[in-house]
C-alpha cells in the first residue's frame, strides 16, 4: 500500500488504473501474479515493481492470487 492507492497514481498506478488496463487482457492475472511474486520491469513509466525483499517480504501464491483478483475487480 506504499506505492499504490485505490484511485490516484502515486509512486505507481492506482489499483483502479491497473484494473482498467488489464481486466480484459488474456493471461493478465498470471502476469500480475508473477510480477507480485518476483518483481519486474516497468509497465507504467520508469519505476519497476521492486522484488519482494524490498517490499516487506514475499507473498504466498494463494495471497498473490487473491490480491490480483481483488485488484482486477476494482
Amino acid at each position: 500500500m506504499f506505492c499504490h492507492t485505490m484511485d490516484a497514481a502515486f509512486l505507481a498506478p492506482s489499483f483502479r488504473q491497473i484494473a482498467e488496463r488489464y481486466r480484459k487482457t488474456p493471461d493478465a492475472s498470471a502476469m500480475l501474479e508473477q510480477k507480485l511474486l518476483i518483481g519486474g520491469r516497468a509497465h507504467w513509466g520508469d519505476t519497476p515493481m521492486p522484488p519482494p525483499e524490498q517490499r516487506g517480504g514475499p507473498l504466498s501464491r494463494d495471497d498473490t492470487h487473491t490480491l490480483v483478483q481483488w485488484v482486477l475487480s476494482q
